[in-house]
């Protein structure tokens, strides 16, 4: 076992290894106690659960690998280089290896820290430090920023440029052909203009909750955000959308840049918390597992982590909250063979498995069959497969092939970043599948919902 481990520090260039010292700027929220480390027992049991290392089956780009490798730069034992970060990079944090994981690790926390460190210690090409600064600081953050530029990628999409440019062999001159196969399509309409509004409960209400709608998703699933509401007042839900909320954070925080991921939380705390609501509820399973994790972004004595404590109280999936609640709307017969595919920030981030499934079974005619490897990560994970385009496009195919393997008409999902990928995997590998969000499904079903 020491000669397994002690083969990840040879990964990084030996000759750094003397000029390491111990990192500086970091404490509290934003770097692990050496505890956190210590949880894990090097048993092995998630290295066939992480995605890189079942790829290339280095033991540098396992969980346990990684682990290994920040605490020697966290101790300064081993440079914060080149090929540490790249091995950061390389994780998709879908906390897989949490699930598998005996002893408790929290590695996706891990993981957020150590990007981090990176951050706040190492410096990037000049147009990755561009590109990072522009989307995490100066896009995500402002809703009216994110809407000017999915209007200009709209018109590129809707225009004829986007045919052009793919037929002209551009992008591939470019080396962005596969990145541009994954754009999201941007909506006609985008849901911002809900922001603000109350949608009442049909028939008796059973609760009152605050829809949490994202903020890319705001302009490309908002489709999906009013089926959210549609399905929720159909069931007996207030649905309340409240104005101010913004970005969750998620993409900051797994970048390493919780400066303005903890920011955002500050104001979502402010906007959801000033209410009294049953229930803040979340379609996006991403979003979700950074919500619930708010108090991570807080130090011990700041007093927005015990309101972080009440938040991840009333914080809840929308499968997690309808499987609780119960439904209540009639149903009608949806004749359709489905299988479903796990969320990683569903399944391994929010430990919710069966919630979804219940849903999808209660649907009459819906028969569900299994996906070989339903909880390994489809290649999405946040910016990955802009960032890691060719590994996350390898992960697809497999997860793609699994899917066709169930000979299901449709693939079911809990997650926004999922549905473009398995969507743009479908049209890829030719499945002629059907990606479908747990609600659009239960929309579909619902009797006498008004559009």
């Amino acid at each position: 076992m020491a000669e397994v481990l002690n083969a990840v520090q040879v990964t990084v260039e030996q000759k750094e290894a003397p000029q390491a010292q111990a990192l500086s700027g970091f404490s509290g929220a934003d770097r692990p106690l050496y505890e956190d480390y210590a949880k894990c027992i090097h048993c092995g049991l998630c290295l066939n659960h992480c995605p890189t290392y079942r790829l290339w089956g280095l033991e540098a780009d396992s969980p346990r690998g990684r682990i290994r490798q920040m605490l020697l730069v966290d101790q300064g034992q081993l440079a914060l280089g080149d090929s540490f970060v790249r091995h950061i990079d390389q994780c998709l944090d879908c906390r897989a290896c949490e699930t598998a994981c005996p002893s408790g690790v929290e590695y996706g926390k891990l993981v957020e820290l150590a990007r981090a460190q990176i951050e706040h210690n190492y410096r990037r090409p000049l147009l990755s430090r561009l590109a990072r600064d522009f989307v995490f600081r100066h896009l995500l953050p402002h809703p009216s920023r994110i809407a000017t530029a999915s209007r200009l990628l709209r018109f590129y999409q809707r225009s004829g440029l986007q045919s052009l440019a793919r037929g002209s062999g551009l992008l591939k001159l470019l080396g962005l052909a596969q990145r541009e196969r994954l754009l999201p399509k941007i909506d006609r309409e985008f849901f911002f203009a809900r922001l603000g509004q109350t949608f009442p409960a049909q028939g008796e209400r059973r609760a009152r909750v605050a829809l949490f709608a994202g903020c890319v998703a705001q302009v490309t699933f908002a489709a999906l955000n009013e089926a959210t509401i549609r399905v929720l007042t159909a069931n007996g839900c207030d649905v309340v959308v409240p104005a101010g909320q913004l970005c969750c954070g998620a993409l900051a925080a797994h970048a390493g840049v919780r400066d303005v991921a903890r920011q955002l939380a500050r104001t979502n705390l402010d906007v959801f918390l000033r209410d009294d609501f049953d229930a803040l509820v979340t379609n996006a399973a991403g979003c979700g597992s950074t919500l619930k994790e708010y108090e991570q972004l807080f130090y011990a004595d700041d007093p927005d982590q015990e309101q972080a404590r009440v938040f991840r109280g009333r914080m809840r999936d929308v499968t997690e909250f309808l499987a609780e609640l119960g439904l209540s709307a009639p149903l009608r017969e949806v004749r359709l063979r489905v299988t479903y595919q796990d969320s990683c920030h569903l399944l391994h981030g929010q430990k919710i498995r069966e919630a979804p499934r219940k849903l999808i079974r209660a649907v009459p005619g819906v028969e569900l069959v299994e996906m070989p490897l339903a909880d390994h990560c489809c290649g999405s994970a946040g910016v990955y497969n802009v960032t890691e385009a060719k590994t996350s496009l390898e992960l697809l195919a497999e997860k793609m092939q699994n899917a066709r393997a169930t000979r299901a008409q449709a693939i079911v999902t809990a997650n926004p970043g999922c549905l473009l990928q398995m969507r743009a995997g479908a049209e890829i590998h030719g499945t002629g599948q059907e990606v479908l969000h747990v609600v659009e499904l239960l929309d579909r079903a619902i009797v006498s919902v008004s559009r």
